[in-house]
Parts: structure tokens; C-alpha cells; sequence
């Protein structure tokens, strides 16, 4: 019995049937890949957040999950040698699995420089000297704040990230006014001022990548100016840290961001103070 010879729509189903699996494997292989950096992320991110009577941290991450659009934002807390506490928040350049194992190079570099200088200018430049000695293609934006629980002092330096939010108890709030520098990773030689401030008792400070602020529904300048509003009226209020990075998480949802998103909240509640 001789055999049908093929026909056109033979060889057109055969090579759908064969781009259907090429396209399964590939959305396989991303979201293999979007999980690992996940995984990545969860990995570097710290477990838990410092104490210190009086004071209050909190933190929210959102991971990006769409394509490969993960990777990239951190943050991190910890006690400095000398009893104060280290803040840093930060967003490495590109959203892929390279991304998420340079961040936490960058946080990693920072938590050991700091041991050596907490200085917060200081500091920078000295990330920006280990990035820039790594000869990664990559740059980071960041924030680092050093926290006196003595005193209430909060001096920070600024690497080309948006600035912070900053509310208190008698209803003021704001965006900080720091000049800052360029991202960790740009040039050598780098210097980044020091701007200091003052967290009063019930009053809040709010770090964050711009995730949380930017995106096609809304632009960095109403982001911001959404945060300012719900740390104002929880400063008011008298919500805890916690309450607080909630609702900024929750906030950035109107953005309508394909990226990461990550709030660092310290608030000063007063309680065990000796200020």
C-alpha cells in the first residue's frame, strides 16, 4: 500500500506543532529563571531587623513578577560595632538573576565596610571603590543612614536614589533635602555628603526604591507625595513602623510597576528611650 504523499497543511500543522514546543520550552527556561532569581533575593535579603529601645523597624518587599523584571532593589539593617544602627536601601541596575547576585555583592560590601567606617559618605565611597574594582558592567543606586538610638540622630548619604519621606507627630512631613552623588559604581574618586537629621519622638522616616513610587500609572513626583501623605497621617495617628510600611507597600500597587518594591520604615515610638 503506497503511502499519502504529505500536503501542505501536513507540513504547516508539523511546524506549528514544532514552534508550540520551542515556545513551551522557552516560557520553561524564564520562569525557571524568574524563580531562581527570586530565590536569589530571598536568599541575601536579612531574616530579621535590629532592636533598640524606643525605636521601631519594619520592613515590605515586593518582588516584581513579570518576565524577568526581578532582581534587582534591597535593603538591610544592622547594629553597627558601636551600638548604632546601620540602614541601607538600595536598587542594583537591571532586572535579571546577574542583577540579584551583584545586589547582594553591594549589600554584603557595604555590611563589611561598615565595620571599618560607618561614616556615611565615607562609606559610599568605599562601595563605590569595591564596585568599581569588581569590573562588573552593573551600577547601584543607594541610601545608607546611620541611627543613634541615643540620641535620635540620623545621618545619611545619598548615591543617586530617590530621596527619603519623613513625618512627625505635630503633622509635618516632607521629602529630605540631601544633595547626594552619583551611583555606586560610575566613576572613581567619588564624594557623598553627609545631610543629618533629627527622628523626634513619634516621628517616622521612610526609605524606599522607586518601585514603590514610580511607574506608567504614576510619576516619581506623585509617589513620593503619596508616601509623604501616609506618613503624615501615621505619624498623627501614632501607627507603628509596621502599620505604616504596610500601607506604602500596598500604595505602590497604584503605581502600576513592573518592578521591584522595598520600604524601610523606622519610627520613633518613645518607649525604653533614654533621650
Amino acid at each position: 500500500m503506497s503511502r499519502k504523499p504529505p500536503t501542505d497543511d501536513d507540513e504547516l500543522l508539523a511546524r506549528l506543532g514544532s514552534l508550540t514546543a520551542q515556545a513551551r520550552e522557552r516560557a520553561e527556561f524564564q520562569r525557571s529563571q524568574v524563580e531562581l532569581a527570586i530565590a536569589l533575593q530571598r536568599g541575601m535579603l536579612p531574616g530579621h531587623m535590629p532592636s533598640a529601645p524606643g525605636f521601631e523597624l519594619a520592613v515590605q518587599y515586593a518582588p516584581a513578577c513579570y518576565g524577568l523584571n526581578v532582581g534587582g532593589d534591597w535593603y538591610d539593617a544592622f547594629t553597627l560595632p558601636d551600638g548604632r544602627i546601620g540602614l541601607s536601601i538600595g536598587d542594583v541596575q537591571g532586572h535579571n538573576i546577574e542583577a540579584a547576585a551583584f545586589m547582594g555583592q553591594v549589600r554584603v560590601g557595604l555590611r563589611a565596610l561598615a565595620s571599618v567606617t560607618s561614616q556615611p559618605g565615607a562609606l559610599l565611597a568605599r562601595t563605590n571603590e569595591l564596585i568599581l574594582s569588581l569590573g562588573a558592567d552593573l551600577f547601584a543606586t543607594c541610601t545608607f543612614m546611620r541611627l543613634d538610638p541615643t540620641t535620635g540622630l540620623l545621618e545619611s548619604a545619598r548615591a543617586g536614589h530617590i530621596p527619603c519621606v519623613w513625618a512627625t507627630a505635630d503633622g509635618k512631613s516632607g521629602i529630605t533635602e540631601d544633595e547626594g552623588g552619583p551611583p555606586l559604581g560610575i566613576a572613581s574618586g567619588t564624594q557623598y555628603p553627609v545631610t543629618r537629621h533629627r527622628l523626634t519622638v513619634g516621628g517616622v522616616f521612610v526609605l524606599l526604591t522607586d518601585g514603590v513610587v514610580e511607574g506608567p500609572s504614576m510619576s516619581v513626583d506623585e509617589g513620593l507625595d503619596q508616601v509623604v501623605r501616609l506618613a503624615g497621617v501615621a505619624a498623627v495617628a501614632g501607627l507603628s513602623a509596621g502599620s505604616l510600611a504596610a500601607a506604602v507597600i500596598k500604595g505602590a500597587e497604584q503605581v502600576g510597576h513592573e518592578d521591584d518594591a522595598a520600604v524601610l520604615v523606622v519610627g520613633h515610638d518613645g518607649r525604653g528611650a533614654h533621650i
